[in-house]
């Protein structure tokens, strides 16, 4: 019997192992980086285990340091989460040397399906060696890892070389392995999934289907058990593909069979062998524990028979600090309340008042439904998403609860492609013009003496907002009854809620203020100074850092006085584990260039400045 285990991981999914063993009576081990000293997963672990660094490379990469943490640590096993080294057969190998249970498949199972080029051909699928204008568009992808990164599309021939360079220093970083291939890319297909089980007595359990074509950057975004609007037929090929696949390899333990489905045709993408991010929808279907049960494989028991019958459907959001609309870039900074209500589960390794870096992965949360029906699960995720408190960097939250109720998504006719075609409606802007006026009047109040107004009438008070880009300015007056503001009937004041009414419609804004950062329900402001600071200006054409990070790359032969195009790639900066390219805002000549290959920057450094012509 296992006693202690050590998550090889960090953030949500430890947090969400470390819950399964404490309700199994088994002993927790984190293992943390210096970046995630004071991480929640290190806080809720039995006992925890530092990896000196920040970086993967010299942390969560390091299977010699884990490997040596477990033993002093007292573990008599490894669970090895998602992403890492979950698929790292060489450190499986030595998690078994050390004597120590491996809560995963065997290694030669990883070694068989990990490298997505030996799937492909021991599933009889040969990837491209030659590309050709006439194999346009291709994928190119890393063939360890996962989660999007080490990804490009390639619709030129011209940009394959550049492609591949940056894919292999993508998934190098990720993944320790930077071996990359290419195969032909099917514009938008669904992405669809079966989750497997299997012991070592030789039983196979498919557990359903996902859909998971809802994707940013190639990396899933809502996820949904079961994939609606499968064909019976399809659904049987499917799982019996799944089977096909893990009983080639031997396959003990939980992992994911993937395809991309067009019509009624299911193409093979590859094998997980691993939990997946979005195991939490299949849990809810079946009432099963899939974490609880990869330990009981480990332990060398059998499975039944027949899987668990299925019922109902359940709908995963993934809550991201990142801003859609700014080309997803992640956000960091100290994540001051986070509190989803009603009856969903809320999957996070953050609490009230942790700090989101810049070194991992962006992903807060991931909040599930369960419903009898696929339109309820639907209306609850959402309705929970929408009344959610999330205070802190902005996420993805509002685009996730348009997405949900989206027609597209709502009638199941969704594909891999939704956010390219629909990713600019689902981003505008749709603030509440009356947060503004709600935030001053409950800042007054804070402010006030007494915790009230004056008793005599006063000047019209002014201040000064930014909401979604834009400046608001607003406008009130103190008097003896208590404020007033031009057609708006002012109801309740306080320092944290202020009641308001508007052509005969009475609305509640709940306010929360972290220095010049207001939050009135689910609008996000920033308090303006009264005067403009004028250092705070920059020329025309600067590009600034849109996140904190690393400059990996600068353009080859870029320098001061260089002729560049409007959306040339001029330096690339990697943050959170994926590289953003920083282009040319126009046609025009480069006059400043600040970075350079190694540099940190934050959020707002000027990096370079192009004078349009």
């Amino acid at each position: 019997m296992i006693s202690t285990v050590l998550v090889a991981n960090r953030g949500e999914i430890a947090c969400r192992i470390f819950r399964t063993c404490g309700e199994g009576g088994i002993r927790t081990v984190a293992v943390h980086s210096d970046a995630d000293e004071n991480a929640l997963h290190a806080r809720v672990a039995d006992t925890a285990v530092r990896l000196p660094g920040a970086a993967p490379a010299d942390t969560y990469l390091r299977g010699d340091l884990i490997v040596k943490a477990a033993l002093a640590a007292g573990a008599d096993a490894v669970h090895p989460g998602y992403g890492f080294l979950s698929e790292n057969a060489g450190f499986a190998r030595a998690v078994r040397d050390a004597g120590l249970v491996w809560i995963g498949p065997p290694p030669e199972a990883i070694e068989a399906m990990a490298s997505k080029t030996r799937a492909k051909e021991l599933m009889g699928i040969e990837p491209l060696r030659e590309v050709t204008e006439a194999d346009l568009p291709v994928l190119v992808k890393a063939a360890a890892g996962g989660g999007g990164r080490g990804m490009r599309v390639v619709r030129r021939l011209a940009d394959l070389d550049a492609e591949l360079t940056a894919a292999r220093a993508e998934a190098a970083s990720a993944f320790g392995d930077g071996e990359v291939f290419v195969e032909p890319y099917v514009e938008n297909g669904r992405h669809v999934e079966v989750q497997v089980l299997a012991d070592t007595h030789g039983t196979v359990w498919t557990l359903g289907t996902r859909d998971c074509s809802l994707q940013r950057r190639h990396q899933k975004v809502i996820e949904e058990a079961p994939a609606p609007g499968l064909a019976p037929g399809l659904t049987d090929e499917l799982h019996a593909l799944a089977v096909r696949a893990a009983r080639a390899v031997g396959y003990v333990g939980a992992g994911t069979v993937e395809f991309l489905v067009t019509g009624d045709r299911a193409h093979f993408l590859e094998m997980n062998t691993r939990l997946q991010v979005e195991h939490p929808v299949t849990e809810a279907v079946f009432g099963t524990d899939l974490v609880a049960e990869q330990i009981r494989v480990a332990e060398g028991h059998a499975l039944a028979k027949e899987p668990p019958r299925a019922r109902g459907h359940a709908v995963e959001a993934r809550l991201y600090a990142e801003d859609p609309a700014r080309g997803w870039a992640p956000q960091t900074g100290r994540l001051h309340r986070l509190s989803v209500p009603g009856a969903v589960r809320l999957d996070t390794g953050y609490a009230d008042g942790d700090d989101i870096g810049v070194h991992y992965d962006p992903m807060l949360a991931k909040a599930v439904a369960h419903a009898p029906t696929r339109a309820e699960a639907i209306r609850k995720l959402a309705s929970a998403l929408e009344r959610a408190v999330i205070h802190g960097p902005v996420t993805n939250r509002d685009l996730l609860v348009r997405s949900l109720r989206h027609e597209e998504f709502a009638e199941g006719r969704m594909d891999t492609g939704f956010y390219d075609r629909h990713l600019t409606e689902l981003t505008e802007p749709d603030p509440d013009p009356y947060a503004p006026l709600a935030a001053a009047l409950a800042d007054a109040h804070g402010r006030s003496r007494f915790g009230g107004w004056r008793n005599l009438p006063s000047q019209p008070q002014v201040k000064r907002y930014a909401m979604a880009g834009e400046e608001h300015e607003v406008r009130y007056r103190h008097t003896r009854t208590g404020p007033e503001a031009d057609g708006v009937r002012v109801v309740h004041t306080a320092a944290d809620l202020v009641v308001l009414e508007a052509d005969g419609v009475r609305r509640r804004y709940a306010i929360a203020r972290y220095g010049d950062r207001i939050h009135v329900n689910t609008t996000r402001l920033t308090a303006l100074p009264r005067f403009p600071d004028p250092t705070a200006q920059h020329a025309p054409g600067s590009l600034l850092a849109p996140m904190p990070g690393t400059v990996v790359r600068v353009a080859e032969g870029l320098t001061e006085g260089t002729s560049v195009e409007a959306g040339q790639p001029l330096l690339w900066l990697e943050a959170m584990k994926m590289e953003h390219r920083i282009t040319a805002p126009a046609t025009g000549t480069l006059t400043a260039l600040n970075a350079t290959p190694g540099q940190q920057v934050a959020v707002g450094s000027l990096l370079a400045v192009v004078q349009a012509t």
